[in-house]
């Protein structure tokens, strides 16, 4: 989606990381990752862009794997609104 928009060359950071007991844990949800995704794990995902002189963006949702997909464990709804730079 990111780079169908133009901006894959500003996607520089993985998709999301683990939770538990620290900020960030294992395992590191990216393209390189073979971790594979078990019932029970709970995890982010945040992808993001950052645009050098601009600023940049991370939308965050943490989710749970269960076993037949995953919930959504974030509660906020999201709403898109085109800024002006």
């Amino acid at each position: 989606f990111i780079s169908s928009r133009g901006y894959g060359e500003y996607f520089g950071h993985g998709l999301g990381h683990g939770v538990g007991l620290e900020v960030h844990e294992y395992p590191a949800i990216c393209s390189r990752s073979e971790q594979k995704l078990r019932e029970g794990m709970v995890f982010t995902v945040e992808p993001g862009i950052y645009v050098p002189g601009i600023g940049g963006v991370r939308i965050e949702d943490t989710v749970v794997v269960t076993t037949d997909g995953f919930e959504c464990l974030t509660s906020i709804p999201k709403q898109f609104k085109q800024l002006s730079l």
